[in-house]
């Protein structure tokens, strides 16, 4: 009776049946399996000759039974077929060289997604840490190598992550408009930006590509004009402003030298009015009041700002060149620097002018990805960064037997 009651809860089919169940006081149930011949015979007639031999019981992690970690254990048959070989018996719970089952993979997948943490889930399971690390691997892969080939990215987004301290980078290809990551590589030379966009995208994908958002790096923009010779470099909005305010920074730092009033105004400068303090907002009006050049850089990167959201890109170029010639009036060598360098990338700086397109999905999964590493402490090996990274940001079917 308890061994029909397994057998129906099991529901591994026909040609296998609940041989006996053991406990020991390890606090373990051990299900032990019987392969039914007589009924693989009967679905497999066209192909099966004899049975060649039995290999050793295998045991399997399967989902626990209250309180009691469980196994299923069984003897694999080889079988003769007619055509001459020899194969194994397909077993249908788990794949093959695994020593867990697909429902096992399946909680682990799971509570991985609910904690993100891979020690935590192991802890939580009572399996070993190195198992969760495999199965993050096999199923970011196999998540992979279920995309459709043929889907169209019209938009895509190319950004740096801080991979180690030191300057260890990744360089992440994403889609903006849904927040996933696509793949990513180790480094963000010319050489792993190029490795990246080939790997990921195939000739009819790049073909597709209408617009990519990607900052001034020179290794991104030289591959990006090489790998996707059509799409339409936008330079990210927050990567613009962030240039802006670090200008404005570098000449507050200056001044704050000889104008104490200038002490403690750093904040009041970098963030937006709306979000100031009632003794920030003080700070930033009594600054304004005087003649600094830290408010006249304050006042061009706000002017800066209210160019969003041009029309088209000859007026954004006409209202570009504008600014321009005003910061090189103002001669601020700080700001110069920052102007010259948007002037060196005129298309890009002005596309980004018109276009709604941006890094700001891509600035979240930054966000998402350092919950990652902080949760699991950093990463050493770049092959368990970037699964992690795929396996909870890159929107994949991860589940088996899907």
């Amino acid at each position: 009776m308890t061994e029909e009651f397994f057998e129906k809860l099991l529901n591994f089919g026909s040609d296998w049946k609940v041989e006996r169940i053991d406990f020991n006081e390890k606090n373990e149930v051990d299900i032990f399996l019987k392969w039914n011949l007589e009924e693989y015979k009967k679905s497999n007639k066209t192909t099966y000759e004899f049975v060649h031999d039995y290999r050793d019981y295998r045991r399997w992690r399967h989902l626990d039974i209250l309180q009691f970690k469980t196994f299923i254990n069984a003897k694999i048959p080889r079988i003769k077929t007619k055509d001459g070989t020899i194969e194994s018996v397909k077993i249908p719970w788990a794949s093959q060289g695994n020593r867990h089952t697909y429902l096992f993979e399946i909680l682990i997948i799971d509570w991985l997604l609910a904690t993100k943490n891979q020690t935590k889930t192991a802890q939580m399971l009572r399996c070993d840490f190195n198992l969760v690390n495999r199965i993050i691997h096999t199923a970011s892969q196999r998540g992979i190598e279920r995309r459709e080939k043929n889907t169209v990215y019209e938009q895509l987004s190319l950004d740096e992550k801080a991979f180690q301290k030191g300057h260890s980078y990744v360089t992440i290809l994403s889609n903006p408009l849904t927040g996933n990551v696509i793949d990513l590589v180790k480094d963000r030379t010319k050489k792993a930006c190029k490795l990246l966009l080939d790997n990921a995208l195939s000739g009819f994908q790049k073909s597709k590509v209408e617009t990519i958002s990607l900052d001034m790096w020179k290794a991104f923009n030289t591959t990006v004009d090489q790998v996707l010779p059509k799409a339409k470099k936008v330079h990210d909005r927050f990567h613009l402003i962030t240039y802006l305010n670090e200008a404005i920074d570098k000449v507050r730092r200056r001044e704050v030298k000889k104008n104490e009033a200038l002490v403690n105004s750093r904040y009041s400068f970098l963030k937006n009015t709306s979000n100031l303090t009632k003794n920030q907002y003080f700070k930033f009006e009594e600054v304004l009041r005087l003649n600094t050049q830290v408010g006249y850089v304050w006042g061009l990167k706000e002017s800066f700002k209210s160019l969003f959201g041009c029309k088209n890109y000859q007026e954004a170029f006409s209202r570009f060149s504008d600014w321009n010639s005003f910061v090189m009036w103002e001669a601020i060598p700080e700001l110069t620097k920052v102007a010259t360098m948007f002037s060196n990338h005129i298309k890009g700086v002005c596309n980004a002018l018109v276009e709604s397109a941006s890094n700001a999905m891509a600035e979240r999964l930054n966000g998402k990805i350092q919950i990652i590493k902080t949760i699991g402490r950093g990463y050493r090996k770049f092959e368990n960064f970037r699964s992690a990274i795929l396996f909870f940001n890159g929107g994949l079917n991860l589940y088996p037997h899907s």
